[in-house]
């Protein structure tokens, strides 16, 4: 979100390093000019502000070959600087899975998660009734998701396809503990997106990715 969407919802704007920790946060590894570039300031000045950052541990460099000369210098989150985009309650999300998982057994813990899988998909059609297209449904998708807090957009994939990427996810802890969360969000995606539609996930956080990316294409 820009700055001048912050100041219209009465909220400050973003300090300059907040701004880099949520540039890195969406887009991965980036050099001093990509960071700068995005910022609207120079690679020098966003070089500064990275320098900075990486004394609190909220990032680190890593050298890339880059053919010819040095290897090209990329600044990425660290695991202090991901822990700035929090999983909401977590500790308490997952004590109240673990007790109901220990007390009223595991087909309890099915029965929640395919109750939210339900009322999910109905919002989401809901949300959809008027969506024509397949990328108009994706970009509903996109807005219902960045609600949730899931800092989503939509790309265009290489063959052809789109791609939904989720560069945070807000209920990690909970998806951790339980997987069967991450089984119910792809199913309502190939639910709420149409007959004949195919929905892959080729990058997973809680496998240990960056983000969360789906594939989704017309099945052949």
């Amino acid at each position: 979100m820009s700055t001048d969407n912050l100041e219209k919802e009465g909220r400050p704007p973003r300090s300059a390093a907040e701004r880099i920790l949520m540039a890195l946060k969406m887009h991965g590894a980036l050099t001093s000019a990509e960071v700068g570039a995005r910022l609207g300031t120079t690679g020098e000045a966003a070089r500064q502000q990275l320098v900075k950052l990486a004394e609190d541990d909220l990032v680190a460099d890593e050298r890339r070959p880059s053919g010819r000369g040095r290897p090209a210098v990329r600044w990425h989150l660290t695991e202090k600087g991901q822990s700035r985009f929090p999983d909401t309650h977590a500790a308490l999300t997952v004590e109240i899975l673990r007790s109901i998982s220990d007390v009223l057994g595991a087909e309890a813990l099915d029965r929640i998660i395919h109750a939210r899988e339900a009322t999910t998909q109905a919002l989401y059609e809901e949300a959809m009734a008027d969506c024509v297209t397949l990328g108009d449904r994706v970009g509903k998708l996109v807005e219902l998701r960045n609600a949730g807090g899931y800092m989503a957009a939509a790309e265009e994939g290489e063959d052809g396809g789109l791609l939904l990427v989720e560069n945070h996810c807000p209920i990690c802890a909970a998806a951790s503990f339980c997987q069967g969360f991450c089984r119910a969000e792809k199913a309502v995606f190939e639910n709420v997106l149409g007959d004949g539609i195919s929905v892959e996930r080729v990058e997973h956080i809680v496998g240990g990715g960056r983000r969360c990316t789906y594939v989704i294409r017309e099945a052949s």
